[in-house]
């Protein structure tokens, strides 16, 4: 039954990732402002792959226990 949770979580990262890298979102970010020196949009981008990559290693890791 844990392993079954671990694959619906990683479906929920994967759909979430879906959704947050679509045309809607990212053109909320598409500014020429800078951000920490990084365009907005780059930011963005990094931020939330560095977010989900630590997000799925957080769950394998977890379902393997």
């Amino acid at each position: 039954m844990r392993k079954g949770l671990a694959g619906q979580r990683l479906v929920a990262v994967f759909l979430t990732g879906v959704l947050l890298f679509n045309y809607p979102v990212l053109s909320l970010f598409d500014r020429p402002e800078l951000f920490l020196g990084l365009p907005m949009l780059w930011f963005f981008l990094f931020g939330i792959w560095a977010l989900l990559l630590i997000a799925v290693a957080w769950i394998v890791e977890r379902g393997a226990r």
